[in-house]
């Protein structure tokens, strides 16, 4: 009969962490894929993409947007890659900056907080991903794997303060982000 018990609540441990669970998951099949300077790249236009989705969840003042604001974004940056018709970078940066002009107009630049703390941050990392791509190819992939682990921190303060995203996208993103930090600094 004990040995039921701690089986039970061993899933509903795994169940109440899906987010790491998935984190997890995920990470181990990108990790499957091998590695390669064209993976250096997307993995610095993917760290680009992370930070939009805060932003845009912020903008709209919508928690519950975060999975499907990342599903969309997800969706407009595989096409992107696909269809290698304009620079990925170029889009993700046009696509933070209609936003940020969004929050200009609307006032939210002015008037919230956790807009402009967002902005900030799209700011910050499209910066370190940028950075990134035009470096020296091994620098380039730690900077990436800085700019990774930055927002696995940005993620987890998130979580902590549960704020702009939904917490389970915050605990999800935190977990990946480390975790493909570490990818790239240990596994290179």
């Amino acid at each position: 009969m004990s040995d039921v018990i701690p089986h039970r609540s061993g899933w509903a441990a795994v169940l109440r962490r899906w987010p790491t669970a998935l984190a997890v998951g995920t990470a181990a099949a990108r990790l499957a894929g091998g590695s390669s300077d064209g993976e250096i790249t997307a993995l610095a236009e993917v760290a680009m993409l992370l930070p939009l989705v805060y932003l845009v969840v912020a903008g709209i003042r919508r928690r519950g947007a975060s999975w499907p604001t990342l599903g969309a974004l997800v969706v407009l940056y595989v096409g992107l890659r696909t269809l290698d018709v304009v620079p990925t970078p170029a889009v993700l940066a046009g696509v933070s900056l209609a936003v940020l002009v969004r929050g200009a107009v609307s006032g939210d630049l002015r008037s919230s907080g956790a807009f402009r703390l967002q902005a900030l941050g799209v700011l910050g990392f499209g910066a370190l991903a940028l950075a990134a791509l035009v470096a020296e190819p091994d620098l380039g992939r730690y900077l990436v794997a800085a700019g990774w682990l930055l927002h696995g921190v940005w993620d987890f303060v998130h979580l902590r303060r549960n704020a702009v995203v939904s917490r389970s996208y915050a605990e999800w993103c935190g977990v990946f982000d480390v975790l493909i930090a570490a990818q790239l600094v240990f596994l290179a």
